[in-house]
């Protein structure tokens, strides 16, 4: 702890506009992207549950991510609107050290998510006729389990470092939510030790699902080409849209804000990078799935022709 350090016992989070007319228009906004979150991903947890068709492993894994989405989201969201209605907007340390940790938990295991339904539709279309075999129950429920442990192991070291920092200067954070790269910039002790350790820890995670799915897709585009029925290229195609959509603005996102140096943070563009990554893609993934997926869209016009049914 440095000398005549500050003892603070809460942080200030600027957020993203200190104008009371925007900010009434952003909680609007924000109120009905987390509303749309919320709904969205649960109905999409519940729709798979009660089709029948929709139990197989790459429903089961979208069930989950959409469990995710909505952890992920109330991570920020509800402090989020909170204080746009707040004149004061603080967060207690221990607040935000807790955001912080379950931020790092659901960000990585989202991440890591998508390598491993990117693995399960590598399996269904370069092996198909071993698919159920390949992604046994037993096999599945593992790698649930192992994302959530290397999420839960990356949250523990990086939030654990970040704790540890001296912050004697200000407690004015440039940011709406407690985040690792702008709590390192305000940070008055020595960060290189967190700087070096977020990389390594990032590159493994973001690194490994990166991977993986590059690895995957380069097999799948492969048997792709070599298929003869226009038919089967087009299911093909189809079942991995979706996906696709996903991962390229969720890693996108992810290697905009966090494989930067810490100095080049703190800028509009940044908050507005954390928003779609932490706010609006937890929203767009039930989104795209409903949207693009025919077995999913089916399930729907199954319900409601069912409630429609039940009303007559």
């Amino acid at each position: 702890m440095a000398v005549n350090c500050t003892v603070f016992t809460e942080f200030v989070l600027l957020g993203l506009s200190r104008n009371q007319d925007v900010q009434r228009v952003l909680f609007v906004f924000f109120l009905f992207v987390y509303a749309i979150t919320v709904v969205a991903n649960i109905w999409m947890i519940l729709l798979i549950k009660m089709d029948s068709r929709l139990h197989t492993p790459m429903y089961y894994f979208l069930s989950n991510l959409s469990f995710c989405d909505v952890c992920y989201s109330s991570t920020v969201s509800p402090k989020i609107l909170a204080d746009f209605l707040s004149e004061e907007k603080v967060i207690a340390f221990k607040f935000c050290w807790i955001q912080l940790y379950f931020g790092e938990v659901f960000g990585d295991v989202e991440c890591l998510m998508l390598a491993v339904m990117a693995y399960d539709r590598y399996v269904a279309i370069c092996n198909p006729l071993l698919y159920t075999i390949a992604m046994s129950k037993k096999l599945c429920t593992l790698l649930i389990f192992l994302t959530y442990i290397m999420g839960l192991v990356n949250s523990t070291v990086q939030t654990y470092l970040t704790y540890h920092l001296s912050f004697c200067k200000s407690n004015i954070i440039n940011h709406f939510a407690c985040d690792i790269p702008p709590l390192i910039a305000l940070a008055t002790s020595d960060t290189s030790i967190n700087e070096i350790t977020m990389v390594i820890l990032y590159t493994m995670i973001l690194g490994c699902s990166i991977f993986t799915v590059l690895l995957s897709y380069c097999y799948i585009i492969v048997t792709i080409i070599r298929m003869k029925s226009t038919e089967g290229r087009y299911k093909a195609f189809s079942t991995c849209g979706s996906h696709l959509s996903t991962v390229a603005l969720f890693h996108g996102t992810l290697l905009y804000m966090y494989f930067r140096p810490s100095s080049s943070f703190s800028t509009d563009n940044d908050k507005m990078a954390s928003v779609f990554y932490l706010v609006v893609i937890p929203m767009l993934n039930p989104l795209i799935y409903s949207l693009r997926n025919k077995d999913v869209k089916g399930a729907l016009k199954k319900v409601f022709s069912t409630k429609l049914y039940f009303l007559k």
